[in-house]
């Protein structure tokens, strides 16, 4: 037997072992690859008015909870 192309063997399988695990890693970490780029679904922005939108309606929903609650006090 040659002991050579048995190590050459071996040194294959762990290769393919170690590539199994570098990609299931890749996986678990969110899905992020070496550059640190996203594979998946892009991040969504939105935009500095649609935010504005956003908090001046949040703002409005709770003056007005308070403004109840003040009422249902008195």
């Amino acid at each position: 037997m040659n002991i050579l192309a048995a190590l050459k063997r071996e040194e294959a399988k762990l290769q393919k072992q170690a590539d199994t695990v570098r990609a299931a890693i890749k996986i678990l970490a969110g899905r992020v690859t070496g550059s640190g780029k996203r594979i998946g679904k892009k991040k969504r922005k939105m935009s500095a008015a649609a935010r504005a939108r956003i908090g001046k309606a949040t703002k409005a929903r709770w003056a007005k909870l308070r403004a109840e609650r003040a009422k249902g006090k008195h």
